[in-house]
């Protein structure tokens, strides 16, 4: 079987990594890829965005199975490109992918499914956003709100607001001087939730779901949750807070009606769908958002523990016979440390050369995940990205996990390099 992935970053890398696993992989391609992903498979020079160029390669290849790593492509329609021309492709079509490309429509069909979320205003004027914040500060002094760009911002689209001046300012920053491109032209308000977050990410071909492992991200640049948000520092599975009986509460009130309320609409959503939830002090479950592909870099935590050969549940969902698929995943712990470029998730230097990459390589229960890298000239691996690498300890227990984790990441270095230090800190002192 001929498979393609699409993407470059540590997410695909994981996907990579553990399709080049399957005996039923005879070529793997990957675009564009990066430095880790060609060691397993064929990096094209299309990127994941040319959608005209991967179905022309696809086609002329006869690629048997694709497989989309970003939102990007998959907002952009992707998947029904794909699907005209007969070709099996793994990921939902353009509108089920709205749940990602617009919080707004997000909110909106959370609201009609009677799915638990936020209290929320959408907004297209800055000036009608700006008084709505006003007001709501004034009625609630000291309650703090979140705004969202409406549309995808590579995870950083969200900034939590203490006062009615940190309202103004995101909302000049998205509305006004267009941060986030067009992404930010419409906003979305929503009341600030108290709690514990963790991802939730399922299997779906439309009707079965078959969720994965739970996994806690942690969003902010600095340890203790400090600084900007990023588009993931790092993570861990499972989650000890999200219980099976949480979880099944999760899948109940969140995940379900989301694939039913879009069944509805008479495009089946079929792929990964990713629910970002808080778990409020009460016990309720509240949804924060809705993304439409493996979380990065969820995947580079999960896919380490899943024991089924991935073609058969990614075939499972593009054919439509998930529930056939028994699906089993490793009874152990996952620790992922993103190692990040100097300056990120603000401006950053790239063609930075990384040493050390030699030393991990072979350590068990270790696995290197390269998201922003790239080889020069010389063949030596440098930086090209914010987010560099993401570095997977496996163990019995969190504390096993997180040790092999960091004792790798020790052996790696590139000028500017930081990451946390408190990925999975937690739940070592359970």
């Amino acid at each position: 079987m001929k498979v393609l992935v699409v993407g470059g970053g540590g997410r695909e890398h994981a996907l990579v990594w553990k399709l080049a696993q399957s005996h039923q992989v005879s070529r793997l391609y990957a675009a564009p890829g990066n430095a880790g992903i060609s060691r397993h498979a064929e990096c094209l020079p299309l990127a994941a965005t040319d959608i005209d160029g991967l179905l022309a390669f696809a086609v002329e290849n006869a690629v048997d199975l694709t497989v989309v790593g970003p939102e990007t492509p998959l907002i952009a329609g992707i998947v029904d490109a794909f699907e005209q021309k007969g070709l099996r492709i793994f990921g939902p079509a353009r509108e089920p992918a709205l749940l990602e490309g617009s919080k707004g429509y997000a909110k909106g069909l959370m609201l009609r499914s009677g799915i638990p979320t936020a209290a929320y205003a959408v907004f297209s004027s800055y000036e009608a956003a700006r008084y709505y914040a006003r007001n709501q500060f004034a009625a609630a002094p000291g309650q703090p709100l979140v705004v969202k760009a409406d549309g995808e911002a590579a995870g950083k689209g969200v900034i939590i607001c203490r006062t009615e001046a940190e309202a103004e300012a995101a909302l000049s920053l998205m509305m006004r001087d267009r941060a986030f491109g067009e992404s930010g032209a419409r906003v979305v308000i929503e009341e600030f939730l108290e709690g514990q977050e963790a991802s939730l990410m399922a299997f779906t071909d439309g009707t079965t779901l078959v969720p994965m492992i739970p996994v806690q991200d942690h969003k902010r640049v600095g340890d203790d949750d400090t600084g900007p948000n990023t588009g993931g520092m790092g993570c861990y599975a499972p989650v000890p807070l999200v219980t099976p009986e949480l979880y099944a509460r999760a899948v109940d009130e969140i995940l379900r009606p989301a694939v039913e309320a879009v069944r509805e609409t008479g495009i089946p959503y079929k792929g990964v769908l990713y629910a970002g939830i808080m778990i409020t002090p009460d016990g309720s479950l509240k949804t924060l958002e809705f993304n439409c592909r493996f979380g990065d870099p969820e995947t580079q935590a999960i896919l380490p523990l899943l024991e089924t050969d991935l073609v058969d549940i990614l075939l499972g969902v593009t054919d439509a016979h998930l529930d056939e698929v028994a699906v089993k995943w490793r009874p152990q712990s996952a620790v992922c440390v993103v190692l990040a470029s100097g300056g990120y998730p603000g401006p950053y230097p790239q063609g930075v050369p990384i040493d050390g990459l030699e030393q991990v390589a072979h350590l068990s229960d270790v696995g290197v995940f390269h998201a922003g890298t790239a080889l020069n000239d010389a063949g030596q691996t440098i930086t090209a990205g914010g987010r560099v690498l993401g570095v997977t300890g496996l163990g019995d227990d969190f504390a096993q996990a997180r040790a092999r984790a960091y004792a790798a990441v020790k052996n790696i270095h590139f000028d500017g390099m930081h990451y946390r230090t408190d990925i999975g800190a937690k739940n070592v002192r359970l």
